[in-house]
């Protein structure tokens, strides 16, 4: 069992011990229930896919479990933040990340909201049709559209994101559209971003919408004169919860994803976009 525990798990005697620090101890010293994290396991997570995809931008899925100090560590080892609320944009600005480090979601976002994001210079996605007039109201500089494929990733219902009718993001003529508009509105409009579930333990529905928005990139560039130069995959791997779910390694799947960027854009004689990632569990085990 102590392989689904951090890296610094052991047992002791008969008692789990993390970080060299005894369960009874931290119960006694911070009450329970309390929710324990290795800092050695986060930065090794942390360093899985730096070091696996070493050109590509990497934020945190705040949402996974939002912390400023998870948060800081995490920016310490070049890290950024994917924020939806106020309250998560909060703690990433408190851990000190802003500008092209966080990227700001939501398919319902408010006024407020998109202020907020404009202050702290994040990139904003948009993620539905009234998303363009206001952001650009709100001041924001740099989106990414959100292009939903279709795909019907192989997880639960409740957390499939990609499919057709999915609240989350558009489909390709209205994401076309919209990226036609925003550009329209002096925004810059860096690239797309896809998502397509999560609690993925592999990448076939991540390598599925990569080449079906390597077609929708052929399709902007034919019919915008612009081609997207920012690919934000998303997140969704996996983590193991008990003994006889997959392992899914961080590492090995962001690189399956990055080559299929790699082959997809190839095959549409489109130049190399800059790859993006918002592992959240994956980094954080939740």
């Amino acid at each position: 069992m102590l392989e689904l525990f951090p890296a610094s798990a052991r047992i002791d005697n008969g008692e789990l011990v993390l970080g060299g620090m005894r369960a009874s101890e931290l119960a006694d010293g911070f009450g329970t229930p309390l929710v324990v994290y290795c800092e050695d396991t986060l930065r090794a997570r942390a360093r899985e896919i730096r070091d696996a995809v070493p050109d590509a931008a990497v934020f945190y899925g705040s949402k996974a479990f939002p912390s400023v100090a998870i948060l800081r560590l995490l920016a310490d080892e070049g890290i950024g933040a994917d924020v939806s609320t106020l309250g998560e944009l909060a703690f990433a600005r408190a851990a000190g990340i802003e500008g092209e480090q966080l990227v700001f979601h939501g398919n319902a976002k408010s006024d407020g909201e998109l202020h907020a994001a404009a202050e702290a210079g994040a990139t904003v996605v948009l993620d539905s049709q009234d998303d363009v007039e206001r952001a650009a109201a709100a001041g924001v500089g740099r989106v990414l559209v959100r292009v939903t494929l279709g795909v019907e990733a192989d997880t639960h219902d409740a957390i499939r994101t990609g499919h057709h009718g999915s609240k989350f993001g558009l489909p390709p003529d209205l994401a076309l559209r919209a990226a036609e508009r925003a550009r329209e509105q002096g925004l810059d409009v860096a690239g797309v971003h896809v998502h397509v579930g999560s609690q993925l333990a592999d990448t076939a529905a991540h390598e599925e919408t990569i080449a079906l928005l390597a077609a929708f990139a052929r399709r902007c560039s034919e019919e915008l004169g612009w081609i997207p130069g920012v690919v934000n995959g998303g997140g969704g791997f996996a983590v193991r919860h008990v003994l006889d779910e997959p392992d899914t390694a961080l590492g090995r799947a962001s690189q399956d994803v990055a080559q299929a960027v790699s082959r997809a854009w190839d095959e549409h004689d489109l130049p190399a976009p800059r790859l993006a990632f918002e592992p959240g569990r994956a980094l954080v085990g939740r």
